[in-house]
């Protein structure tokens, strides 16, 4: 299946949309911080900053803005985009879906256009589907290698942030754990950050079914592990930035063994997130051939009159 030209550019549209909520609110938050550099460690976790100022846009928010801007891009040029759609689409409304119960009108707004412009992403790769024509409108997927690796480094990943999630409901006390997930006052969140346990959920969810399609390399496989790959990078970068920052790398042998797990989990999503992107950046091969019927050639039609012997 592939996509209308009106879906492609309503598609394109919507993730325009969605970039300009989001650059609205960068803007805002860049304006309060005045420096770029500042606003970028505020995203990583640098808890000084609560001190002077908050921001309202968190690491999601920038890492959102790339995906709509690659879904756009793709959009404008490749009919095979209803999988990008679909995935930038649902992944938005289930990471900004929270919002609905975040305190301010400025949030709980934004959150309700968000969540009506990436539904109508998903809508427009459904209704916008029509069966491929040419080659270059049949979809793809990853091939065989990089799937396969691809699959395994989504897989370790997203039972990585599983198992952190299990660690900390079984650590913390039980109206922190709530407020993880709900976003409650003792968590400090920006207005429009996504409570932690949500996020992780979301996140290991991702990488999870990201995994599963790279092994069945189906066409949904490379934007599901592309997107995947890019959080897993963002997360990764924040944390062994600020892990860097505070002196933890340089002192890793005397951190507690949950920093050192932290600062290696944050390692491997460096590293792992950046490979997904190398492996599932290159298209991959058509998920199925045209189909060709030829006609069988049929005998030449008896002369006329007919030769004797004929």
């Amino acid at each position: 299946m592939t996509v209308t030209r009106p879906a492609r550019l309503t598609g394109a549209a919507l993730c325009g949309a969605l970039t300009l909520v989001i650059v609205v609110w960068l803007l805002r938050d860049l304006a309060a911080f005045g420096s770029p550099a500042e606003l970028a460690w505020y995203w990583a976790g640098e808890h000084v900053f609560l001190l002077r100022r908050r921001a309202a846009t968190s690491l999601v928010d920038p890492l959102l803005l790339l995906a709509c801007v690659a879904t756009a891009v793709a959009a404008l040029r490749s009919p095979r985009v209803a999988p990008a759609l679909a995935v930038t689409g649902a992944v938005t409304l289930a990471l900004r879906l929270p919002g609905l119960w975040a305190t301010g009108v400025d949030a709980l707004v934004t959150t309700l256009v968000t969540l009506a412009l990436a539904a109508g992403l998903v809508l427009t790769a459904a209704a916008g589907r029509r069966p491929a024509e040419f080659p270059e409108e049949l979809p793809t997927r990853p091939r065989t290698g990089p799937a396969v690796a691809a699959g395994v480094l989504c897989a370790v990943g997203g039972l990585a942030g599983a198992a952190w999630e299990v660690h900390w409901a079984t650590t913390l006390p039980v109206e922190f754990t709530v407020d993880r997930f709900t976003g409650g006052r003792s968590l400090l969140l920006p207005a429009l950050a996504v409570p932690p346990g949500w996020l992780n959920v979301v996140l290991a969810g991702l990488l999870l079914l990201a995994a599963t399609s790279a092994f069945a390399r189906v066409p949904l496989a490379r934007p599901l592990g592309l997107l995947a790959g890019l959080l897993l990078t963002g997360w990764g970068v924040a944390g062994v930035a600020l892990a860097t920052r505070l002196g933890q790398v340089e002192h890793f042998g005397a951190l507690e063994p949950v920093g050192r797990l932290t600062l290696a989990t944050s390692v491997y999503d460096l590293l792992a997130g950046a490979t997904v992107l190398v492996l599932l950046a290159v298209p991959g091969a058509p998920a199925r051939p045209l189909r060709h019927h030829p006609v069988a050639a049929l005998p030449p039609p008896p002369p006329h009159p007919r030769p004797p012997g004929w």
